[in-house]
């Protein structure tokens, strides 16, 4: 992936709010290319940078892989509700398909 596709996804990422859960394939659409959600994890994985990354999940709300339980604290402290590794879906903003973002109840 190009240096403007890892840009886009960090400038993506850096805008969502405390306690908005977004997953790969939203945010890969979000910055132009749909499809490439594996793309966006590529782009979290080896990124430095200080960026939200537990606010996103996969298509179904499952957490990352490997990273659960630190991703679920994260995500618990923003008021994310987290069951059994997913995102719950009660804590889904309704009508998220505009903008693709989902928002606890605190966000």
């Amino acid at each position: 992936m190009s240096d403007d596709f890892e840009t886009a996804v960090r400038s993506a990422l850096a805008r969502l709010s405390r306690g908005e859960v977004v997953t790969y394939g939203e945010l890969a659409a979000e910055v132009g290319r749909p499809g490439a959600a594996r793309a966006v994890g590529g782009v979290l994985a080896r990124t430095e940078a200080p960026l939200p990354w537990w606010r996103v999940v996969t298509s179904t709300g499952r957490l990352v892989p490997g990273n659960e339980r630190e991703q679920a604290r994260l995500l618990e402290a923003e008021g994310v509700a987290v069951t059994s590794g997913t995102v719950s879906p009660r804590t889904m903003r309704k009508g998220s398909q505009a903008r693709g973002r989902h928002r606890g109840p605190n966000g």
